[in-house]
């Protein structure tokens, strides 16, 4: 009798399937031919195979049954994105043919929180600048932009997990800054890349060289303390390896700040070097001022020092200006400093677009120096 019913059935059955477009892993036969009239209710789905497969979702929730999941992120799970252009020419120097060179870079961040306290983090770029490990150079206007040498690759730039501890914060990561739990007390806007820490890149904005531990707590009062070390990944703490510590203390009040701090990079089997570095800043109503001093002493070497002086207008019709000069590192007595000046206005076109033409002049100890025009433009969405 049931082999009956399945004859009876089967025409009707193959009407149906024909018009249905379907690939041969969407159709399950084994359900087709078990077919009978107690399964009376056909549509385009009843013949395909159920997923049974579980999914793990970017949040670290665990195994979730893959039919009930859309394909995007966990509700503990964000991303960001920012894109900078820049259109730029430079005469004299390095570049001295005057060419027009276009670079972008991309950042991508990633963010998951497992308490709602705290944040694992990664942070990927891309770009089409070209480093020297590819083969080529970064172009004048990448360079003192600051852009990474990606060249059109995606580039893990760091992870981090951030947690609180009793009330301090606590920032573990790879490829990461010590810097990233210091206050700082810089508030110029900057244009170049090293005007970026008031001229105090080695101290109060010192990087990491690897594996990274850094801590900070905030006071009620304004102040502020941080410190941490980072280790290259194959040599961590060992002599072999080389190591960077770094410690800042900071005030900030409503008006002005000041941050003071001491890194020590103490490169393995080579010389010690160690840095101090000051950086302030005052808010007029008119404009803010800040100011940087970094001193580097080596072991056998002579001291050496570098600073940085900025003025930011806020306000300056639809946007602001900044005016910046700093030394290009740090110099000994004897040695003749080179200078950096830049002036730039930054508009915002809208809420995710900002436009920031901007020029520069960077001296050289041929004489010829770099003179450059960059327009910036960031998005971020």
């Amino acid at each position: 009798m049931k082999l009956f019913k399945s004859l009876l059935v089967a025409p009707a059955t193959l009407g149906l399937l024909a018009p249905i477009t379907a690939s041969a892993t969407e159709v399950n036969l084994k359900a087709i031919s078990n077919y009978s009239y107690e399964n009376s209710e056909i549509d385009v789905n009843t013949f395909k195979t159920s997923p049974k497969e579980n999914l793990l979702l970017s949040g670290g929730e665990g195994l979730v049954d893959s039919a009930n999941y859309d394909g995007g992120f966990s509700e503990t799970t964000t991303a960001s994105f920012s894109l900078d252009t820049i259109l730029g020419s430079v005469d004299g120097g390095n570049d001295s043919t005057e060419a027009l060179s276009f670079d972008y870079q991309m950042n991508i961040g990633l963010s998951t929180s497992f308490t709602g306290e705290d944040s694992l983090d990664v942070t990927i770029d891309i770009g089409n600048s070209v480093g020297t490990d590819i083969g080529a150079t970064l172009t004048e206007s990448a360079s003192i932009m600051g852009f990474q040498a990606t060249g059109d690759a995606l580039n893990v730039d760091g992870i981090t997990y951030t947690f609180p501890l009793g009330g301090a914060t606590v920032v573990l990561g790879d490829t990461t800054d010590i810097s990233s739990t210091f206050t700082g007390a810089c508030a110029y806007s900057a244009f170049t890349d090293y005007m970026g820490n008031c001229g105090t890149g080695n101290s109060v904005g010192v990087g990491g060289k690897g594996v990274t531990a850094s801590i900070g707590y905030a006071f009620d009062s304004g102040f502020s303390l941080a410190g941490g070390v980072s280790s290259e990944t194959n040599a961590i703490m060992t002599k072999e390896g080389s190591d960077l510590y770094g410690i800042e203390a900071a005030y900030t009040a409503d008006s002005y700040g000041v941050a003071v701090a001491y890194t020590s990079a103490d490169q393995g089997t080579a010389a010690e070097t160690t840095y101090w570095g000051v950086n302030a800043f005052y808010n007029f109503d008119l404009a803010s001022v800040s100011v940087g001093v970094e001193t580097e002493e080596t072991s056998g070497s002579a001291d050496k020092s570098g600073y940085f002086v900025g003025l930011t207008f806020p306000e300056v019709g639809p946007g602001s200006v900044s005016l910046g000069l700093g030394t290009q590192a740090n110099y000994t007595d004897a040695e003749t400093e080179l200078l950096t000046y830049e002036a730039s206005y930054s508009y915002p076109i809208n809420d995710g677009m900002t436009v920031t033409p901007g020029v520069y002049i960077k001296e050289a100890s041929s004489g010829d120096d770099d003179t450059g025009v960059i327009v910036k433009t960031s998005f971020s969405f």
